[in-house]
């Protein structure tokens, strides 16, 4: 069965983070991020988002996520997030059973929330009864593949921030944000209030790497410290660093994500007028999502891997790739028009 688009994980690392591996492997290095390689990761962090952001490598992305609220979020405190979120809803609890704290959903319209959904949670500030707002988190893109703009991430920040609140940005798929939206990654994150963010790779052409940056000095003093209590120090931290030294060599992370974006609109085009199927969401980045009957669904799953994520609206996720080609994506389009 052919899995190409039932998730961008499903594809394999760049041939360029291969060879970058490759290299990292030629030799001893010192262990825990002492290495030239980790070095080179950081400083080209430090290029994208000021001199003073701070960067820590881990293996993996719910890791990022939850080490990031760990440092922002105590047990009596409360995290809102959309109804949609990742972190709320397919990482098993792990912020509950990690940090301890509450996740709070928030209902959202295309994986989105708006600054006036925070409202009704401020009432509880200063309450004994009641967990306490701490953070934000919000999701860019999205997990329906939609991206926030500068501007409403900076609303939801500002509002946020007046309360005493902080923002996360969980970034598994930023820079496929970065590439719909057209704008620099300094932009669409610190420069619009985030305080903290976990910025993804593995999805876009990595093997098997994360991070988390901090903006606010506040997260990061004990971070080094808190990543290796929550079992995310990597001791051979070289070939962490090197797949992000290729990365964003001559903006590879760039280019994938404009190659996986293009070859989701392309195959939103393609389906977008055949009376059976239905766009659920706009196609704004490496995800289409439409509707579609589970009799289609299950005779197009005789010959592709995909995911139903709405069992009541019948909603259906097709993932695009770096590494997706033209000719995947017609051959696809053309198997969804037969199941008619």
């Amino acid at each position: 069965m052919d899995c190409t688009f039932a998730s961008d994980n499903t594809s394999g690392a760049h041939p360029k983070v291969m060879e970058a591996l490759l290299r990292a492997n030629s030799g001893p290095a010192e262990p825990y991020g002492d290495d030239p390689w980790t070095a080179e990761a950081e400083a080209s962090f430090r290029r994208l988002f000021g001199d003073d952001a701070r960067v820590f490598l881990v293996p993996l992305g719910t890791g990022a996520n939850v080490l990031g609220f760990n440092s922002m979020v105590r047990s009596w405190q409360a995290i809102l997030c959309s109804d949609m979120a990742h972190t709320h809803t397919t990482e098993s609890g792990a912020v509950e059973a990690i940090v301890g704290c509450k996740m709070l959903p928030l209902p959202s319209v295309h994986g989105k929330i708006k600054p006036e959904d925070l409202l009704p949670h401020f009432a509880a500030l200063g309450d004994a009864h009641h967990n306490q707002p701490r953070l934000v988190a919000l999701t860019q893109a999205t997990e329906v593949g939609t991206v926030y703009t500068p501007e409403e991430i900076r609303a939801i920040a500002d509002l946020a921030h007046a309360h005493g609140l902080y923002v996360h940005m969980d970034g598994a798929r930023i820079a496929n944000a970065v590439a719909a939206l057209g704008c620099d990654v300094r932009t669409l994150t610190r420069d619009a209030g985030v305080d903290v963010m976990s910025f993804g790779g593995t999805k876009n052409g990595l093997m098997m790497a994360e991070s988390v940056v901090i903006f606010n000095q506040d997260f990061a003093r004990d971070f080094p410290t808190l990543r290796k209590q929550n079992l995310l120090l990597a001791s051979k931290m070289r070939f962490l660093a090197a797949q992000y030294v290729a990365y964003f060599t001559d903006d590879l992370w760039l280019e994938n994500a404009r190659h996986a974006n293009a070859m989701a609109r392309l195959l939103a085009e393609l389906v977008a007028d055949m009376p059976h199927v239905t766009l659920a969401h706009p196609v704004d980045t490496n995800g289409v999502f439409v509707n579609l009957s589970p009799e289609r669904s299950a005779k197009l799953q005789e010959r592709y891997l995909f995911h139903e994520v709405d069992p009541v609206a019948h909603t259906v996720r097709w993932m695009l790739s770096f590494n997706t080609t033209e000719e995947q994506v017609r051959a696809f389009a053309k198997a969804v028009a037969e199941v008619a």
